[in-house]
């Protein structure tokens, strides 16, 4: 045996599985970018837990090893340059610094066939205001939680389609939308399950986004799936890990089946990628 060959591929082994481990232990990955998250290191873990907000909206904190850390969402319109953390520390109001740069997400074209899901007519329309108002409650959920389960699994078995933040075209219309999620292709009926615990906070059928499930992960941490064929939970519900959700669909605004991912950090839509280990991104 070549001992010193044998070793030294024993050793890389054993370095590949200790960073994986590092880096499910401290997800989601710090990606200071429009539509990322940036993680902000605070006072020591040893003194009172801060309170945050950003853009006035309360902030997730958590603790590390030594310090307190906010974890922040990034909206997709954010531009680049210092952005300032509100931090409350006791008696003491003071901002932390942090930069954002930027990142140029590309532009796709697609086609739905079916017009109606395209160019609204006045009582889908409608219908779709209605909706947001039920879909902005729920991701404005906040909910105290002392330890957030953030390093994600893969929701369901399949291809990643599409990816976060394309500026996407559809049917050669002039407007841009920007695609706020990751798009998972599998057939229908493949099952979905939820990639950390939670509580199920709001279930429905939706003109957009179709059969569609809500999960609070704590402190503003939210989960949707979409276009699912079958919904297996509750409203109220706590769910585990890796538990069944329901199964992959073509409800909605489609050009085929697959699951819409969409993760919500305060309040703002960033990339579930950012939450999910090198491993689980291979598999």
């Amino acid at each position: 045996m070549n001992k010193p060959g044998f070793f030294l591929r024993t050793l890389a082994v054993a370095v590949v599985f200790y960073s994986t481990l590092v880096s499910a232990n401290t997800l989601p990955r710090h990606q200071a970018i429009p539509g990322g998250v940036a993680i902000i290191t605070l006072n020591d873990v040893n003194e009172a837990r801060p309170g945050v907000s950003y853009l006035k909206k309360k902030v997730m904190v958590r603790a590390n090893d030594t310090h307190w850390e906010a974890i922040v969402g990034i909206p997709l319109s954010a531009q680049p340059g210092i952005h300032r953390l509100k931090v409350r520390n006791g008696q003491d109001n003071f901002h932390k610094e942090f930069r954002v740069v930027d990142k140029d997400y590309k532009t796709t074209h697609i086609t739905i066939s079916d017009e109606s899901k395209v160019s609204l007519s006045e009582e889908d329309l409608q219908r779709h205001y209605r909706e947001k108002k039920q879909i902005t409650a729920a991701i404005n959920s906040w909910s105290e939680r002392d330890n957030v389960d953030a390093s994600f699994i893969t929701p369901v078995e399949g291809r990643f389609s599409s990816p976060f933040g394309l500026k996407r075209i559809y049917n050669n219309q002039e407007r841009i939308r920007r695609h706020t999620g990751l798009d998972i292709a599998a057939p229908v009926g493949t099952p979905i399950i939820a990639p950390a615990s939670g509580t199920v906070i709001r279930t429905g059928d939706y003109f957009f986004t179709g059969n569609t499930v809500f999960i609070d992960h704590g402190q503003g941490l939210i989960t949707l799936y979409c276009h699912l064929d079958k919904i297996d939970v509750e409203e109220n519900q706590h769910i585990n890990q890796s538990q069944k959700l329901g199964e992959v669909g073509m409800t909605g605004r489609v050009s085929g089946p697959h699951l819409h991912w969409a993760v919500f950090l305060n309040r703002f839509k960033v990339d579930p990628e950012l939450f999910m280990s090198q491993l689980e991104k291979t598999k």
